[in-house]
Formats: C-alpha cells, sequence, structure tokens
C-alpha cells in the first residue's frame, strides 16, 4: 500500500496540533480580508478599525471572530442589515484548511514555514486579481527578497535555486509581455520572479505548467460559453497562484518525475 506524505504525517500528527493551525489560519485569513478590502484602495491595514462597508458602524470584537460572525449575523451587518459578502468566510475557510494541508504535507519543518508566508500570500493576490484585475506590486515586490531570504534561512532550496527562480519567473513573463506587446501585465512578472523566489525554478516550471493549462482550459470554457468575448482580459494571477501552491506541494516531486523520463 502507498502512504502519501499526508496520511504519513496525519498518523504522527496529533489533532490539537491541527486544530491550532486551523484557528490560526482563520485568523489568519481574516486579516487578508483587510489586506483584500485595503491594499487595492492605498489604505492603510492598521486604522481605521474594521467597519461596515455600507454604513461605517465599528465592529465590536464579537463580529469580527472569523466565520462565526458570519453564520451568527446571518451574513448582515448587526446595524444597518447590509449583506456582508461570501468573500470574508471564503477566504477565512480556504486559509485555514490549506493551511492544515500544509502541516499534513510538511509537519513542522523548513517547508511548512515558507507554506505560512507564500500561500496566504497567494490567496490574496488570487482575492484582489479577480477583483481588480490587479496584482498589487507592495505583496509581489517586498515577496521576492523574503523568499529568498527564507530559503537562505532554512535551507528548504538552496539560495542558487532560489536566484535561478527569479531569473526563470521573471524572464520568461518580460519575454512573453515584449512579445503580446503588453497583452499581458507588469504584475505576472513579479508575481512569477516571487514564485520562482519561494519555489525555486525546478518547481518554478511545474507552477507555469499548471498555470498555462489551467487558464487556457478556463479561457476556452469561458469564451465557448460567452462569459467573456475575445477582447475582454482574463486575469491570469489565480492560474498562477494556483500553480504556485500546486508546485509547493508537488513540484520537486513532478520535476524529478519529469526528468526521470515518468518512471516514477
Amino acid at each position: 500500500m502507498i502512504v502519501t506524505p499526508f496520511e504519513a504525517v496525519a498518523d504522527a500528527c496529533p489533532t490539537g496540533v491541527l486544530v491550532v493551525v486551523g484557528l490560526l489560519g482563520l485568523a489568519l485569513g481574516s486579516f487578508l480580508n483587510v489586506v483584500i478590502a485595503r491594499v487595492p484602495a492605498g489604505g492603510s491595514l492598521v486604522h481605521p478599525g474594521s467597519a461596515c462597508p455600507g454604513c461605517s458602524a465599528p465592529l465590536a470584537w464579537y463580529d469580527n471572530i472569523p466565520v462565526a460572525s458570519f453564520v451568527a449575523l446571518r451574513g448582515r451587518c448587526r446595524a444597518c442589515g447590509m449583506r456582508i459578502s461570501w468573500r470574508y468566510p471564503i477566504v477565512e475557510v480556504v486559509t485555514a484548511a490549506i493551511l492544515v494541508l500544509a502541516y499534513l504535507a510538511f509537519g513542522p519543518s523548513a517547508g511548512f514555514l515558507v507554506a505560512c508566508v507564500l500561500l496566504p500570500g497567494l490567496i490574496a493576490m488570487t482575492a484582489i486579481d479577480l477583483q481588480h484585475q490587479m496584482i498589487p506590486d507592495v505583496i509581489t515586490l517586498p515577496g521576492i527578497p523574503v523568499g529568498l531570504l527564507i530559503n537562505v534561512a532554512t535551507g528548504h532550496i538552496s539560495w542558487v535555486d532560489s536566484i535561478i527562480g527569479i531569473l526563470v519567473g521573471g524572464g520568461l513573463f518580460l519575454v512573453i509581455i515584449l512579445a503580446s506587446r503588453g497583452g499581458m501585465g507588469g504584475g505576472d512578472l513579479k508575481l512569477g520572479a516571487m514564485l520562482g523566489a519561494f519555489l525555486g525554478w525546478k518547481a518554478l516550471l511545474f507552477a507555469l505548467f499548471v498555470a498555462i493549462v489551467l487558464g487556457g482550459a478556463i479561457g476556452a470554457v469561458l469564451l465557448a460559453t460567452g462569459r467573456r468575448g475575445r477582447k475582454d482580459p482574463i486575469p491570469f494571477g489565480p492560474f498562477l497562484a494556483t500553480g504556485g501552491a500546486m508546485a509547493l506541494f508537488w513540484g520537486e516531486r513532478v520535476f524529478r518525475w519529469w526528468m526521470g523520463g515518468f518512471g516514477g
């Protein structure tokens, strides 16, 4: 019987640890909602405190508990009754779930530390790009040196692989941007370089492969169903983020499989 890395760590991992990781993920997801709401507008992440976007009523602490407050309030503001976007609990649950999966995959290791930094950033960028068609520099540009430094500090991948990943990720998108004459944005270039810094060039190749295949397939469906026209922009950031997350878990393994001639 083949035992996956998830199952192997799960067998040795106390349930209490997973609960703690999940709760921390919910709290982090609540903060990501602040990032998603304020970064595109250039607002501060600290001031003012959380408030209803409709009536500007400040949120009490008991109305700001991840997921639970949304359920208790039935998705509406306590003061004015304005409907609260489902994005808030979705981001919180997804962040918690993906960090639990990361702990199951990596355990208390350098890989889990990398996951705790990279994956929340990808979630925030996905939500922002879907809503605003932009990938904020305030996340990607600092993310490039952070990805390199975290690998230098932890040895998760070599600093050489990280630097090559930055050059490959940024360079490929630069070529695409020049060849397409602006058909792809500079935000994708910076996100590609950031993924290269965190993942290294080997896993990055898998991330790009996933992004291209997934983006092409969904783009074709949107065009075929009339949801998008040929001239309508389709944000590529979410596909890159999905590829990056998958590459963090499986990229190095898939690369070795490729190089081994698909021999396992």
